[in-house]
């Protein structure tokens, strides 16, 4: 059994523990992100908004997979798509 295999097979435990967590509690990783994701366009004034609501998706896709379900994929799934930003505040 080669390196790999070994370290594979010892991370196997921890990836079922996380996939039954994103299962669980994806919703409130999701609403979290969200949050998060509209803290960061307000303090930085709209400036990244493209990238935020980029990195938004992509960490949501990733807790989608690592749920095990493909809600973002087929027409009549719950996964909610990023909010628009919010316009930056009038100066």
């Amino acid at each position: 059994m080669g390196f790999l295999d070994q370290l594979k097979a010892k991370l196997a435990p921890a990836k079922d523990k996380v996939s039954d967590l994103a299962q669980q509690h994806g919703d409130k990783i999701d609403q979290g992100l969200d949050k998060a994701a509209k803290v960061v366009d307000e303090k930085t004034k709209g400036k990244y908004s493209d990238k935020i609501q980029s990195g938004t998706g992509k960490a949501k896709e990733a807790v989608d997979r690592l749920a095990g379900t493909d809600e973002g994929k087929d027409a009549g799934g719950g996964a909610t798509p990023p909010s628009p930003p919010s316009p930056p505040p009038a100066s």
